[in-house]
């Protein structure tokens, strides 16, 4: 796959979309394998630092530990708008992404949400934090270890340099950026088990690390976007950016609440798990997202890849190739979901013992219940791309309120009596029910619009 050096160069390229000529699917093939390593290596060796801080805290602080970093990353993605989506969207339009000065001031407009946000987040880690404390069991003595997260919080600004790295196709560099900050990450907690660090002192190694990826992520945004001879968004005219781009606001406010209430169902469920069988239970649980997280990466990044051309596809007309394009992508997605839930149901035991410690072996039961639910979620992604592609962000949202609803529901029923276990089974009924109406709208549309095509 050739990749432009920018939007308007991809546009006007020739008259033959990129994805009808010879080797663009091993372009794409090539993009998904940077992302699935670099993720998949990233996610390893958080893995790896989580191990060590499990071991060298124990249950009852590591849990401690999770709901730090829980509450934290909980109150970042209640606020965060996924401008990227929305620039992206935007972006793939012909008579912006042929206007560098349009360009410009659309990354100003998602600078904006996210520096705000970011902001805003760190304000309502404190809030949360103190708020629920008696509920989910943290005391006042931890509340300046939330204090300092909230640091890294304040400088998590990723819509701007997320869309500009996948717009231009910068798949490697997405892929290996974060390896940075988890190679320090390993490193510092490495020597906290020879040294023995306390839970204060991992927060502050989490914090640092978070803290530096986020700058370099920034850094690397801004460069893309200067090499593409796009004024910097800095100096672009401030005022009139809603009448400029009309439909941003509503397109971003229809992913934040749906990434919100993804939110509420996938970092809630850790302080619902504390709440309900206290901290040790939550670190278990923690632990067992942290592995499945590994396999639900693999979506991620192949919707990362896919989705920029997704949008071009719909916006060109091209049904036959953004047909084929869900089918493949759900075919893979499924079938390396399929195979994470098989390796982890024969081997999680053994592994949970080994690895984490036998006082950690409770947390398999939970690992395989979500894995269940990742395998749901990753055959979801690619129509939820569609929809989005489609210009159906209402749609999604809607099914994202259903699906929290139909969450917290399951959990109300089951915690009570399963506990943690109850919280993967909620799990399950929300992706469940997502793959289920999202694979019927997008069907239906695609359908639909080929039907209208024609006449």
């Amino acid at each position: 796959m050739t990749v432009p050096n920018s939007a308007a160069d991809n546009l006007k390229a020739d008259a033959t979309p990129a994805w009808r000529k010879k080797g663009f699917e091993k372009g794409w093939l090539k993009n998904i394998l940077h992302l699935v390593s670099g993720s998949s290596g990233n996610a390893i060796l958080m893995l790896i630092s989580t191990t060590i801080a499990a071991r060298t805290l124990g249950p009852a602080a590591y849990g401690v530990l999770a709901l730090v970093l829980t509450v934290g990353r909980l109150s970042e993605r209640l606020l965060r708008f996924e401008s990227w989506q929305p620039l992206i969207r935007f972006a793939a339009s012909e008579d912006i992404a042929g206007d560098k000065k349009k360009m410009s001031e659309l990354y100003l407009y998602g600078l904006f949400l996210d520096i705000g946000t970011a902001l805003l987040a760190a304000v309502l880690t404190m809030i949360v934090g103190y708020a629920l404390m008696t509920v989910i069991g943290l005391k006042p003595e931890h509340m300046p270890l939330l204090a300092i997260y909230a640091v890294a919080i304040a400088m998590n600004i990723r819509g701007v340099p997320t869309a500009a790295l996948r717009f231009d196709g910068k798949f490697k560099t997405l892929a290996y950026v974060q390896m940075t900050s988890s190679v320090l990450r390993l490193a510092l907690a490495g020597a906290g088990l020879f040294l023995g660090f306390s839970l204060l002192e991992f927060v502050i190694v989490w914090t640092v690390c978070q803290a530096l990826d986020s700058l370099l992520f920034l850094w690397l945004g801004l460069r893309v976007i200067r090499k593409q001879g796009i004024p910097s968004p800095f100096r672009a005219n401030p005022f009139g950016l809603k009448q400029k781009f009309p439909g941003f606001m509503s397109f971003a406010w229809s992913t934040n609440i749906s990434g919100t209430l993804r939110t509420m169902t996938q970092e809630a469920d850790t302080l619902l798990v504390s709440a309900f069988a206290g901290t040790a239970w939550a670190g278990f649980y923690h632990i067992a997202k942290r592995i499945a997280k590994v396999a639900q990466q693999v979506g991620s990044m192949m919707q990362a890849v896919v989705y920029p051309d997704m949008a071009r596809m719909w916006a060109q007309k091209d049904f036959t190739a953004f047909k084929s394009t869900v089918k493949r992508v759900q075919l893979v997605l499924g079938g390396v979901g399929v195979a994470f839930l098989v390796a982890f149901w024969l081997l999680g035991d053994w592994m949970m013992k080994v690895v984490f410690g036998p006082e950690f072996a409770q947390a398999y039961p939970l690992l395989v219940a979500q894995l269940l639910a990742v395998v749901l979620i990753m055959h979801a992604a690619p129509s939820r791309s569609a929809l989005l592609a489609m210009n159906r962000p209402g749609f999604v949202l809607w099914v994202a309120i259903a699906s929290t609803i139909l969450f917290f529901v399951t959990a109300w029923i089951t915690m009570p009596t399963y506990g943690a276990l109850g919280a993967n089974f909620s799990h399950i009924a929300f992706a469940a029910l997502t793959a289920i109406a999202m694979d019927i709208a997008m069907w239906r549309q695609i359908g639909q619009t080929v039907k209208e095509s024609k006449e």
